[in-house]
């Protein structure tokens, strides 16, 4: 797999590194300081810098006026684009918006249902699936063209990646989900947050049987737990989680005032036996609010310093 954009995630990635990434939420209002702080928190620590768009289904501020700020302040931003909000006319405009300010990396979400966010009464598009937007955007980046036939005056150069889930029901169809996504054209690809490790090894080596880890660059997802009560909730609450047992009694066997310290200890931990796996090529870093443990977590799991920085 060769470097084909100005994306600095995908030279990492081509140059045999392990890539870093992490995630910013917009605020819920104008205040750019919001993104700013938060960046800051991590910026030394990771490659690039996903802005979610608005994560479940909750009206934030829009994940492209956020990536811009991100270039602002001389970073590399991942744009998060769903197919929920937008049709396929808007969702080519937003990838030119993007382009135009240089915004080199694409992750192509279907999004959460309108039913688990402020507005459950919002009309969902899907004009065309997560599938479709991987191929629209290779389309508009390789052809040079709309999907409407159209030349594009200064096509996008983006690095299209997309999320895969391990963990979801049935989970015979997780390997040949990802296959098709391979097929539509997308690069590199972020995982839900892995707690059970076996269950996450089956699904590599199925995906290694299948000839695709040479295909694609896999970030594994990382989720540190804040308590006990986390832990619980994401296995019992949150779908396509799974979270083990074990797991979840390690954290409620720990004093509730040191279960935030267990949990990164949790995460690290997960970091290290996953950089021991063939065909993970980096982490996605979901540190929920909690976005100032994102340097902690990357020094103890031993990817800093990060390659090319000061």
């Amino acid at each position: 797999m060769k470097a084909k954009t100005p994306s600095k995630l995908e030279k990492m990635l081509a140059a045999g590194h392990m890539a870093v990434t992490s995630e910013c939420g917009p605020p819920r209002g104008s205040d750019p300081e919001v993104i700013i702080k938060k960046a800051d928190m991590i910026k030394d620590h990771v490659d690039a810098i996903n802005i979610t768009d608005n994560q479940t289904s909750v009206t934030r501020m829009c994940s492209l006026a956020a990536c811009i700020r991100l270039k602002l302040m001389g970073l590399e931003p991942v744009l998060q684009m769903v197919t929920r909000d937008r049709n396929r006319i808007a969702l080519q405009s937003d990838i030119l918006g993007a382009a135009s300010f240089d915004i080199f990396n694409i992750l192509c979400l279907s999004g959460d249902h309108q039913s688990f966010g402020d507005c459950p009464t919002g009309q969902n598009v899907h004009d065309i699936d997560s599938m479709q937007l991987i191929q629209t955007v290779r389309h508009m980046r390789d052809e040079g063209k709309f999907l409407g036939g159209d030349d594009i005056s200064r096509p996008p150069q983006m690095f299209v990646g997309a999320a895969a889930n391990p963990f979801a029901d049935p989970f015979e169809i997780r390997v040949p989900r990802l296959a098709k996504k391979i097929s539509a054209g997308v690069e590199f690809i972020q995982t839900q947050c892995i707690y059970d490790i076996d269950k996450f090894e089956l699904w590599i080596k199925m995906a290694g049987d299948r000839g695709l880890l040479d295909k694609v660059y896999i970030l594994a997802g990382v989720t540190p737990f804040k308590s006990a009560g986390m832990a619980r909730y994401m296995k019992n609450r949150v779908p396509g989680i799974e979270v083990p047992d074990e797991m979840v009694k390690r954290m409620a066997d720990t004093p509730k005032e040191k279960q935030p310290e267990e949990g990164i200890k949790i995460c690290i931990e997960t970091i290290q036996r996953l950089k021991e796996v063939e065909g993970v090529h980096g982490f996605h870093v979901m540190a929920i609010e909690w976005e100032d443990k994102v340097p902690e977590i990357v020094e103890k799991s031993g990817l800093y310093p990060r390659p090319g920085s000061a």
